[in-house]
């Protein structure tokens, strides 16, 4: 029998269906140190929601089954409006980078072109940074209205800019916004949402980001032929952030951070919000499975490093990394380029580019839960080495003709596609629901900085190295650590799917 208690005592037992609530004062922590040296594989037995529905039972023993997500999701939406805002002002820039530097006076300047999408990754790398530090020393309600401050500061400063150096002022605070906001969203998700739908919850991010993205795109369009254009499209990133800066003073707190403080009984009233009262026990019985509501302390470094949690930050920042040197950001930023070349205008290839990720983006949505986080990770990868194979083809001596355009562009949109059908949106799904509770802030921060640091440093060498290396060698490259990632996630990543956060971190965590 295996003891854990919170306010009350809870036993599960191997192989019956039984929850007994009774009195025991005092015994917390003998009840957490004797669970802290038990077997992790009965555990995860005991709470296999792979093979069965999760069951949770009333004081008078009647199943209730799984809670309805329709409590949860109305704040995945309004968490979902964080990632908008992230692949917003990733695309803001698209289409309206030619009419902002005519007006502010560096047209024909690639120098002050290229450090205008740069300084706001490196202001995105600095945020995220500090994102693990905010969402665990103020909250995750209150991270999000503090990445939604910067982004309104920066969107205004970038839309009244009169020169370079005010643009590029307005730009490195949205960088930073967007920085502290993708590990926050992820963090909030994975920890308001039920575990038979976290997956789908965890999908709607990277929707999110997808709609952003052609959001930029489509109010961009007119900036070429109106003049000062581009200031209304900056502007019109303000609303979505007030907004979120409004609504989050009425959504729910993560009842993992306040249970993490000590506040056992708002993180009570929480998950009564987000699940239902029948639900509640069994859900605080849960989070006492792995933490003791007085883990407030200060998290080092060294910890994520050198200590017993190095291995699941060593995976999380190489998956990043992987995802990153899969050449997915090249093929964003220069996609213009390749269709140009075959005769396509930029309007129509970016259209395209945008349709590929949607579609990609919506199938994760109704896959996540279904086929599991691992097999879409294997699914996505494995189609992108393909996708990169066809477009090193295209640029070698085997085809030649109209062949060049239709593999070039073929492979280019199958990447788009089978990149958002699992690496773009699991790996930072399955990062939060990896790290163990009390690092799970900062040491996202940490593979949030990773992937950063990696996509700035493909966007800066990109057109060099395809200078030096040609679009064979280079895209062989790419194909090459695709293939790399299917190998290390069938090695190293654990399937996720179904279970609570509090049994993945009992999996995958080596015992004190």
């Amino acid at each position: 029998m295996l003891e854990m208690l919170t306010s009350e005592s809870f036993a599960f037992r191997s192989g019956e269906s039984v929850y007994n609530s009774v009195e025991m004062r005092g015994r917390h922590v003998d009840s957490y140190s004797m669970y802290k040296r038990g077997t992790r594989d009965h555990v995860i037995n005991t709470y296999d929601y792979d093979k069965e529905q999760v069951r949770l039972l009333s004081g008078v023993g009647k199943d209730i089954g799984n809670p309805s997500w329709k409590r949860s999701f109305p704040y995945i939406l309004l968490a979902a409006l964080s990632s908008f805002l992230f692949g917003y002002h990733l695309g803001v820039v698209n289409e309206t980078l030619e009419s902002m530097s005519h007006d502010l006076g560096f047209h024909g300047d690639t120098m002050a072109e290229g450090l205008v999408v740069s300084t706001c990754l490196g202001g995105a790398f600095v945020g995220s940074l500090f994102s693990g530090s905010i969402a665990d020393g103020v909250g995750r309600r209150r991270a999000f209205q503090l990445c939604a401050l910067p982004l309104i500061i920066g969107s205004s400063m970038s839309a009244t800019a009169k020169n370079l150096w005010g643009m590029l002022l307005g730009r490195l605070f949205v960088g930073t916004g967007m920085g502290i906001g993708p590990p926050v969203a992820a963090l909030y998700v994975a920890e308001v949402s039920p575990a038979y739908v976290r997956g789908t919850y965890g999908s709607c991010s990277q929707l999110a980001t997808c709609l952003g993205l052609m959001g930029a795109l489509f109010i961009g369009f007119p900036a070429k032929q109106i003049e000062g254009w581009w200031r209304m499209c900056f502007w019109a990133s303000v609303a979505p952030a007030a907004l979120l800066t409004v609504f989050m003073e009425f959504s729910v707190e993560s009842p993992h951070w306040l249970f993490k403080r000590g506040r056992g009984a708002e993180a009570e009233a929480e998950f009564e919000k987000l699940l239902g009262g029948p639900y509640v026990k069994g859900a605080m019985a849960e989070l006492s499975k792995s933490q003791r509501g007085d883990e407030a302390d200060t998290v080092k470094l060294s910890e994520l490093f050198y200590g017993r949690h190095r291995k699941v930050v060593f995976m999380g920042s190489s998956l990043f990394a992987l995802q990153q040197l899969s050449g997915i950001n090249a093929v964003f930023y220069f996609s213009s380029t390749v269709f140009k070349s075959a005769g396509v205008p930029s309007e129509s290839a970016n259209i395209c580019v945008g349709i590929a990720n949607l579609l990609g983006s919506l199938f994760a949505l109704v896959s996540m839960d279904k086929l599991g986080r691992k097999a879409l990770l294997i699914a996505s990868f494995s189609g992108m080495a393909v996708a990169m194979t066809i477009q090193a083809t295209s640029a070698s001596s085997l085809v030649s003709g109209s062949s060049v355009i239709y593999l070039s562009v073929g492979g280019m949109l199958l990447f788009v596609l089978t990149f958002a059908m699992g690496a773009g949106p699991v790996p930072g799904l399955l990062l939060s629901e990896m790290f163990p509770s009390r690092v799970r802030a900062k040491a996202m921060s940490i593979c949030m900085a990773v992937h950063w640091m990696i996509n700035s440093l493909v966007g800066l060498l990109f057109l060099r190295l395809l200078e030096l290396l040609g679009p064979l060698v280079l895209n062989t490259i790419f194909a090459t650590f695709c293939l790399l990632a299917v190998i290390f996630v069938k090695k190293n990543v654990l399937e996720t799917k179904g279970k609570s956060l509090q049994d993945i971190e009992i999996a995958l965590l080596p015992p004190v």
